[in-house]
């Protein structure tokens, strides 16, 4: 891989990036008020297991697909997996944070050299979810698929442990060895993401699901999911 395509990724995967990635939680916030998670070592299981049951078979075997897809372009595949991410979230905030993060990502490359006017025309012109406007954002990288979606995987762990520093609350080594064991998680995930098709694919979490709608009314929040 260039040296080029590596930064490239590195700045996407960055809690940097401004797209709103630090005030979501992903139901984490909702998980500690109801006790399910209260410290570290309950922390990094569940985050452990929410990257191999929610993001493993959703968003980053979509983010894979969507790439070959860009780089083909096929417009009309897209359009296929952007609605199926967003029929797929399984309550409001889910899916408002994919497309506020998606329509973030876009207006971002709006600015860059990474896509091309037709392409950003193209997902402007229905309702961008996130790992579609990554996989926008990561094609023109030139970066193998493999890769893009490692930077993915690690943009989102590195977000969901600061939101787990901030929420259980826990101090900055424990967070370290928090993504210690995401990192280690996150390559056998990719691998597995990478063999899944159109009808091995899901997105089925139930409790994320029933913790983000009590999330919704929950008295006192830090974060926006």
């Amino acid at each position: 891989m260039l040296d080029s395509a590596l930064m490239q990724l590195m700045w996407l995967a960055s809690p940097a990036l401004p797209i709103g990635g630090f005030s979501y939680s992903e139901c984490l916030e909702s998980a500690v008020d109801a006790g399910f998670v209260a410290t570290e070592s309950e922390a990094s299981a569940w985050l452990v297991d929410q990257l191999h049951l929610s993001l493993t078979r959703s968003d980053l075997p979509v983010v894979a697909q969507a790439l070959t897809a860009w780089r083909a372009d096929d417009l009309l595949r897209l359009a296929e997996l952007n609605a199926w991410v967003l029929q797929t979230r399984e309550s409001s905030e889910l899916r408002a944070q994919s497309a506020q993060m998606g329509r973030s990502l876009l207006e971002w490359l709006k600015n860059h050299t990474t896509a091309t006017p037709a392409h950003i025309a193209a997902l402007a012109a229905q309702e961008p979810s996130y790992p579609v406007a990554f996989a926008l954002a990561a094609s023109g990288t030139g970066a193998p698929v493999r890769q893009c979606l490692l930077a993915y995987a690690f943009g989102w762990a590195e977000n969901m442990v600061q939101a787990a520093i901030k929420a259980v609350p826990l101090g900055q080594s424990a967070g370290q060895r928090i993504l210690s064991a995401l990192t280690a998680a996150i390559p056998a995930a990719v691998d597995q993401a990478l063999t899944l098709t159109d009808d091995s694919r899901q997105a089925y979490s139930p409790m994320l699901a029933i913790l983000s709608s009590r999330h919704e009314v929950q008295y006192s929040r830090l974060f926006r999911s």
